[in-house]
């Protein structure tokens, strides 16, 4: 645990030290010009993404005719994001959906596939966004140079998508693979089959959500569209009261970008990566110390808020579990 609250205090002091960097002497006079609106709005921006997230864990559990209340819901995807944000690569994150989603009355392989449904919503949101804004992208300024990351990102989410449906196609292929492998590291065959009869559930699970109702699964869909829209205009809307506004496009790829280099620095929230690879790629665009402040603003509302809204219920929902879990030292 002791080592948990370390790794996220060096999160923390990495990620505010590169915008410090950046703008220097002239960052908090550059911070006092953002407004009070665009304070609230960026918070409240993220703070309605709980509150969609949560619907959107409403829906499925209803679908399995588990019946969750909004208030019960939204206190665990705030607890669920505080994990996520405070583990290095979000590791953390799909382990405290587990735990917390098989509180609902799901077990724990019916909420692991959950939480793969919930990833693939995501996958192919941005999928299918990029897509969108491709054209407008490669058709703006050329000082843009953005071919190559959309190749790179479309490449990337075209594989995701194409593993995950293999996986789910192919799930024989997958149950031999992982048993060959684990034979290789000397698992005993006990615990081979524990694991295969868990794939087959999980898989079970699987199937048994992708059959719900379509009109619940297409408001599910839509709920993600509107949580990760939100999400990512939230730059958007502090470059734009800063500075003159910088194409809404090529903030969402650049977002896209810093957020799958920032899991290289094995940090919590990606700290470090993310603000040094959105401070490359608008530094182009925005004086030092108008993009630091921008940083600062935007990683406060989306990283730091998160931790701080969101350790509480964490604290409440699994907190003790971690207790009786750690060993004494």
């Amino acid at each position: 645990m002791k080592r948990a609250v370390l790794l996220i205090a060096l999160a923390l002091a990495v990620g505010a030290l590169v915008p410090v960097f950046i703008g220097g002497s002239a960052l908090l006079p550059e911070l006092r010009n953002l407004s009070l609106q665009v304070w609230l709005v960026a918070i409240g921006s993220v703070s309605a993404g709980w509150v969609i997230n949560a619907s959107r864990l409403c829906l499925v559990l209803g679908g399995l005719g588990q019946r969750v209340g909004l208030p019960r819901a939204i206190s665990r995807i705030m607890a669920i994001e505080f994990a996520t944000n405070a583990t290095p690569a979000g590791s953390g994150g799909a382990l405290a959906y587990v735990y917390l989603v098989g509180q609902c009355g799901v077990d724990n392989t019916q909420a692991a596939a959950m939480y793969a449904l919930d990833q693939a919503l995501d996958l192919t949101f941005f999928l299918a966004a990029l897509l969108i804004i491709s054209p407008l992208l490669l058709a703006g300024p050329q000082e843009l140079h953005v071919g190559w990351a959309v190749g790179v990102l479309l490449s990337l989410l075209i594989g995701g998508c194409t593993l995950l449906w293999l996986t789910v196609r192919d799930y024989r292929r997958v149950l031999l693979w992982a048993g060959r492998v684990l034979h290789r590291l000397h698992i005993s065959a006990s615990r081979r089959r524990q694991l295969a009869r868990w794939i087959l559930r999980f898989r079970h699970g699987l199937t048994l959500l992708l059959g719900l109702a379509r009109w619940r699964l297409g408001l599910v869909y839509l709920l993600c569209m509107g949580h990760w829209l939100l999400r990512y205009s939230v730059l958007y809307w502090i470059v734009r009261s800063l500075a003159e506004p910088v194409q809404w496009s090529y903030l969402f790829l650049i977002q896209m970008i810093s957020f799958g280099a920032g899991q290289a620095t094995l940090l919590p929230g990606g700290s470090g990566g993310v603000e040094v690879g959105i401070g490359a790629l608008l530094a182009p665009w925005l004086p030092a110390a108008t993009l630091a402040a921008a940083l600062l603003a935007w990683r406060f509302a989306t990283y730091y808020w998160l931790l701080l809204a969101g350790a509480v219920p964490f604290a409440t929902l699994v907190g003790r579990r971690l207790w009786q879990d750690t060993p004494p030292t």
